[in-house]
Parts: C-alpha cells; structure tokens; sequence
C-alpha cells in the first residue's frame, strides 16, 4: 500500500471516483446527505454500471460486458 492520494496505487479506482465527480457531485446540489447518497447509489447502479459507455471496454456497457462473461463461462461448462 502506498501513501494516500497516489493515483498509481489504484488507478482504477482514482478514474472511476474522478468521473463520479466531474458527472455527478460537481454539477448537482443535494439539501442532505441522504439525498446525496441516493444520487450516488443511483448513478453508480443505474447510469455508470448500465448505461455509460467506457471506453476500456470498447465503448460497451460493464453489464454488456458482465453478460457476455457469464454467457462465454456457461457455452464452457456446457462443452465439457
């Protein structure tokens, strides 16, 4: 584990919280933090998993991708 704020331990995760708030903290205001948390969970299960395009994944979705896994894992464990 490296020192905290170093991008290179886990860029993965810097990306990912970068663009949580470039779409969604810094351009929305919420009342509470409840609300805040909602808009959160909600972009993060409904947009960022199921509709945001990434480019690392060649511009497909993570459930396009997620379903495309778990159907190549079945069609392996059906031929053997």
């Amino acid at each position: 584990m490296g020192a905290t704020g170093v991008c290179w331990d886990n860029a993965v995760a810097e990306s990912f919280f970068g663009t949580l708030k470039n779409e969604l903290i810094h351009r929305e205001s919420h009342p509470t933090r409840r609300a805040a948390r909602t808009a959160i969970t909600e972009y993060i299960e409904v947009f960022y998993n199921r509709q945001r395009l990434h480019s690392t994944l060649g511009y497909r979705t993570l459930e396009d991708v997620e379903n495309l896994y778990l159907t190549a894992q079945m069609s392996m464990a059906e031929a053997a």
